[in-house]
């Protein structure tokens, strides 16, 4: 089986993307949501987190507060690198067990923000990266996110350059533009996909 990874930087639109890759058929494994149940309350996961960083990062239900851990980690080198530390082991394990659990034929395509940064990009055959300016990014997160110009370039400083996800890019969705443009590539990627 082919191995197929999407990646792009925050607020790229890579669920949009991957969204659509499944509407077509494919088998998505996001590593986002993985690293969701990875800090799940009950989990050695969270367990984990809350160990390096303190109970003031859960809520009063007990569930991790992102916004307060964001916080923490997006402008500390060290602790973002903890942080990672502790959930991506949990992530790639869940992520290969998903990928195997997949149909015969199936093409499976993982989500990982993160690829370029943990050095995931040489364990795929094909990379598909959703890209947008660094401005697209900026104002996206601004408008969903809420935060100030400065906390959004914090989170994008946090990643990979945007050069350096192009570097590895088999396949490139351009997300900057009106959402049917994006759908059309995304079908045209599919049937070469579907073709390997």
């Amino acid at each position: 089986m082919s191995r197929v990874a999407l990646t792009g930087g925050i607020a790229s639109g890579k669920s949009f993307v991957a969204d659509e890759f499944a509407r077509l058929g494919a088998t998505v494994v996001d590593s986002d949501v993985l690293a969701h149940e990875a800090v799940e309350p009950g989990t050695q996961g969270l367990a984990a987190v809350v160990d390096r960083f303190g109970a003031d990062i859960l809520g009063p239900d007990g569930t991790l507060d992102r916004a307060a851990l964001g916080a923490l980690v997006f402008h500390d080198d060290a602790a973002r690198a903890d942080l990672n530390a502790i959930v991506h082991p949990i992530v790639r394990s869940r992520a290969a067990a998903r990928e195997a659990e997949a149909p015969e034929g199936a093409v499976v395509i993982q989500v990982i923000p993160l690829l370029v940064e943990t050095g995931l990009d040489k364990e795929f055959d094909t990379i598909i990266v959703v890209d947008v300016p660094v401005g697209v990014q900026e104002e996206r997160l601004r408008l969903r996110s809420g935060l100030s110009l400065d906390e959004a370039r914090a989170r994008i400083r946090a990643q990979a350059t945007r050069s350096q996800r192009l570097a590895v890019a088999t396949h490139i969705v351009d997300n900057s533009g009106a959402p049917g443009r994006t759908i059309e590539q995304v079908a045209d990627l599919w049937k070469v996909l579907n073709d390997n």
